[in-house]
């Protein structure tokens, strides 16, 4: 693994393509070195160059290269619960989670890329209601502070802004009539930037990851405080 990051490479793309084409355990095992060479190694160089700059930026959130068990997200799907049977992604995700997350569900910067389309930012996505209400809570007491977040020009010029799938109804105890509501109503919380495959695959790449991460810190500042977590140790 390297600590310099000149890119994805081109191969990268072009095994999930072929992977979208061929999602079969046969395909996928006569290709495995060739995922291991054009996806697995350049995925965790990534993360490896991340570490010291995300360690910068909020150092309770974790890079960790391991191709099993760190950053990056298995290639396997779990499909025992799903009509649709392929059995592998065919995009490739990293999530930088909190330090005491343990899955998916934890408050984290992510980076997402499928063939024709690279996507990077942060939040947190489907957690439990125990969690949600704790962001909700923080949202109805700190209503200016939410308001400085969500209306702030670098989280407006760097994303498209906070959203997230949400409730019809406003969720039991909470005032329909709250200036926040729609943002209470939320069942997930995130602000992404997506940029083009020319982009992914250049050096300047990481450069424009850091941005949209330092941009959207005060967002994951405030939902990692909501949960009495620390966001950035001295």
């Amino acid at each position: 693994m390297q600590a310099d990051f000149e890119g994805f490479p081109a191969g990268l793309f072009r095994f999930l393509k072929d992977l979208s084409n061929n999602n079969n355990r046969e395909w996928f095992n006569e290709n495995k070195e060739r995922y291991l060479k054009t996806v697995s190694t350049p995925v965790c160089d990534f993360v490896v160059a991340m570490a010291p700059k995300l360690g910068k930026l909020a150092n309770c959130y974790i890079a960790d290269p391991r191709p099993h068990g760190g950053s990056m997200f298995r290639i396997y799907r779990d499909a025992r619960f799903s009509k649709d049977k392929r059995p592998y992604k065919e995009h490739v995700g990293c999530h930088f989670r909190h330090e005491a997350g343990k899955d998916a569900h934890a408050p984290g910067f992510y980076v997402h890329i499928e063939v024709n389309k690279v996507l990077f930012g942060g939040g947190i996505w489907m957690p439990p209601n125990s969690v949600l209400y704790k962001i909700r809570d923080a949202i109805v007491e700190n209503p200016d502070k939410w308001k400085r977040i969500k209306n702030s020009r670098s989280v407006n010029a760097r994303t498209n802004g906070i959203s997230g799938d949400g409730l019809k109804r406003a969720p039991r105890g909470y005032d329909e009539d709250h200036v926040h509501i729609e943002d209470i109503k939320r069942k997930t919380y995130f602000a992404m930037t997506e940029v083009n495959l020319k982009m992914a695959k250049s050096p300047e790449f990481i450069k424009e990851v850091v941005k949209t991460f330092r941009a959207i810190s005060p967002m994951m500042a405030f939902i990692t405080e909501a949960l009495d977590l620390p966001y950035q140790r001295l």
